[in-house]
């Protein structure tokens, strides 16, 4: 009997102690404490010529006619001393008698009411720059800004000159000199006509989100009297160069020599005796002696831009533009050969005229010169460009970015088609910059 009454009030002193766990007022849940890193954001400083804008005061400037580095940075507190010593010093950097009138410059002075110059940056070009420390050691070095290449596509049509053809498509007017250039030896940018039009794939360069000029041209479609030209820039033996679309050269060589002669018996000089004057003048040609009748070829393709008679001088003579860059000239012709006129177009290795002694001549012989970009060059020391096609073994890889480059030209619709192409980068049917 004691036992169960034991057990009895253990099991009443258990339920009264969960009544009163029952009863008794709950606690609110525990928050759970979140600690949350907060990161300052620290701002990029903005940088010009690499040195922090925020940290100084700026001043651009132009240089003025007649006015020197000293001027400048005199004006603005530096001492002659130290302006002499930063003349010397820059010698083996930049020598500051370059510094040009219509330079760019700007100066950066500190943020405090004393405003004292520290650094002079120079533009050498629109890239490159100097910058002058105007302080301690007064160190210079030069640097470059950062260039942005963008791929651009455009197109447009001749009305008067390809020159007005980029104004008018609002391009770069110097790329129409970058596309006579490239198919100098293949079209004859002087008898291009209304109607004439082209498209390209090329390079624009941006520094300070200012465009600066032409790059690369990748690709080009010239659409000249109906006949589609095409150029692609390809890199074969470690030498970037433009092939058509089937892989020949845009360049072509000239023949060595315009004759079968016995011997030269003149050479190119800025100072040679005259045969038949016998004064000193120039001779900027070379003479070829041959039997009066040798057949006269020209060395290249081209168009006869002048067939004329010289009593003084050469003679009967014939002047013949290649391209944009070169041009030759034949003189002491016995005569012209048959169909040969102002304007003629000739082909590489056709006969022009005939070896005489008319002018100005002891004997016969052909007086023969050439001019590049105007200015006459010795003709057996001119360079003949290189005409290789793309190899054989290179065909391939040629043909896999022929083919993706002529995709992309395909898509810059033409201005008729009033349609703008679906590539990406600068795209447009003139141009959207």
């Amino acid at each position: 009997m004691r036992k169960n009454w034991k057990v009895w009030m253990t099991m009443l002193g258990a339920v009264v102690i969960f009544m009163m766990n029952a009863c008794a007022p709950k606690s609110p849940p525990r928050e759970e404490t979140t600690i949350t890193d907060t990161i300052a954001t620290i701002k990029e400083p903005v940088l010009k010529y690499g040195l922090p804008v925020d940290s100084f005061n700026l001043e651009d400037g132009i240089v003025r006619n007649n006015e020197y580095l000293s001027q400048i940075l005199n004006e603005r507190g530096v001492s002659m001393a130290t302006i002499d010593r930063i003349a010397r010093k820059s010698k083996e950097v930049f020598d500051v008698r370059k510094i040009k009138s219509g330079g760019k410059y700007t100066i950066f002075s500190t943020s405090d009411t004393l405003n004292e110059a520290r650094y002079f940056v120079y533009e050498n070009s629109a890239v490159d720059y100097t910058v002058f420390e105007l302080f301690d050691s007064l160190g210079i070095y030069q640097s470059k800004k950062d260039v942005e290449t963008r791929r651009t596509f455009a197109q447009g049509e001749v009305k008067s000159s390809l020159w007005n053809a980029m104004i008018d498509s609002n391009q770069d007017p110097m790329l129409a000199i970058e596309l006579s250039d490239i198919f100098a030896w293949t079209i004859d940018f002087f008898a291009i006509q209304k109607g004439d039009r082209f498209r390209v794939i090329y390079d624009e360069i941006y520094v300070d989100s200012t465009r600066i000029g032409i790059g690369t041209i990748h690709a080009v479609e010239f659409d000249h009297y109906g006949e589609s030209n095409f150029a692609f820039l390809f890199d074969q033996d470690e030498r970037a160069d433009y092939f058509d679309d089937k892989g020949q050269s845009l360049r072509k060589a000239f023949l060595k020599a315009p004759l079968q002669f016995s011997r030269i018996s003149s050479h190119f000089s800025n100072s040679r005796l005259h045969p038949v004057l016998r004064i000193r003048r120039p001779h900027h040609g070379v003479d070829y002696a041959a039997a009066s009748g040798t057949p006269v070829v020209t060395i290249g393709d081209g168009t006869v831009v002048a067939k004329a008679y010289q009593a003084k001088g050469g003679g009967n003579y014939l002047k013949i533009k290649h391209n944009s860059v070169y041009t030759t000239t034949y003189m002491h012709l016995k005569g012209f050969a048959k169909g040969i006129a102002n304007g003629s177009r000739v082909k590489q290795g056709q006969v022009i005229g005939y070896v005489g002694a008319t002018g100005l001549a002891t004997g016969p012989h052909l007086d023969f010169r050439v001019q590049k970009n105007g200015s006459y060059v010795d003709p057996l020391r001119v360079k003949a460009p290189p005409v290789e096609p793309v190899k054989e073994e290179n065909m391939p890889r040629y043909m896999v970015l022929k083919d993706s480059m002529m995709n992309e030209l395909e898509k810059i619709r033409w201005a008729d088609e009033l349609i703008l192409p679906e590539a990406g980068g600068e795209i447009a049917s003139t141009s959207d910059k």
